[in-house]
């Protein structure tokens, strides 16, 4: 099992107040286990006077595998199991394959916390092994994407999806497709509105007082305030915690999105970096 030990060192997102720095955080992926293996058949047997006759088996032949189509693109994922992209040392998002650099990425981010993308699709070469992915990126415009070589990043499961309704002021989580939590929430006001799209959890960060605007908690997501562009790290997103706990079901924050401190902590545990998240109207 892996585990990511980070120090955070800023949090400035968008209605979270001000800047805190933070104490390490964990996340470990899932482990798995190879599926038993049954025994083969035995060879069949005649019961009778004469000496046993045995079967013979047929002759075995091996269907060559399928090659696929150079540079072609598969879907990567499901909607109960998804993958995040964790950059190894470096990692530069093209446009295209190969074609338009957008940005490059260093090992960890400025919270230093390990660079992750959401992954929706992968270029495979003609024995179908990846070459490229197809990543949502933490940057302006929200939603944007782009490519980065399948060798810069390695990949690991994720099966936690949220989902957050902005009019129903609430947010669901969803483990394996299964629902397994959902929690009341504050949200963006009309002049500074939580942004809606396609978002994935880019970095889980712990503030240094639990009792400040952050609550115990911050889950970072890569979106940002659609008007204020001015603020540090360019007004991030993030579900957090809150010390006002009273104004929950309310739309008060800058841009982000507030759960009482109780379910954050509940929250945080469950969901781990790279799980997707659907803001929705």
């Amino acid at each position: 099992m892996r585990v990511f030990f980070v120090t955070v060192a800023v949090l400035v997102a968008a209605g979270c107040g001000s800047n805190e720095s933070s104490p390490p955080v964990t996340a470990d992926p899932p482990t798995t286990t190879a599926p038993p293996v049954e025994p083969p058949p035995q060879p069949a047997t005649l019961p009778t006077a004469p000496p046993p006759v045995t079967v013979a088996p047929p002759p075995v032949t091996t269907a060559a595998a399928t090659p696929c189509e150079a540079g072609s693109v598969v879907r990567v994922g499901t909607a109960r199991r998804s993958f995040a992209a964790v950059v190894r040392e470096r990692a530069v998002a093209h446009r295209e394959p190969g074609a338009g650099e957008l940005a490059s990425f260093e090992q960890r981010n400025v919270n230093n916390y390990p660079t992750i993308f959401g992954v929706l699709a992968k270029r495979v070469d003609e024995r179908c092994r990846p070459t490229w992915y197809h990543v949502q990126l933490p940057l302006r415009p929200n939603g944007i994407t782009g490519w980065v070589r399948a060798a810069d990043v390695r990949l690991e499961p994720v099966t936690t999806r949220i989902v957050v309704e902005l009019g129903e002021r609430r947010v669901i989580l969803y483990d394996r497709g299964r629902e397994v939590m959902r929690a009341r929430v504050a949200i963006g006001t009309s002049a500074t509105p939580t942004p809606t799209g396609r978002y994935y959890v880019n970095q889980r960060l712990i503030p240094a007082d639990p009792s400040g605007p952050y609550g115990p908690g911050a889950i970072g997501i890569s979106a940002f305030s659609p008007v204020l562009t001015g603020w540090a790290q360019g007004g991030p997103v993030a579900i957090h915690g809150t010390n006002r706990p009273e104004l929950i079901g309310q739309a008060v924050s800058n841009g982000c999105i507030r759960v009482r401190n109780d379910e954050l902590v509940r929250l945080f545990e469950r969901t781990r970096a790279g799980t997707p998240v659907l803001v929705r109207a």
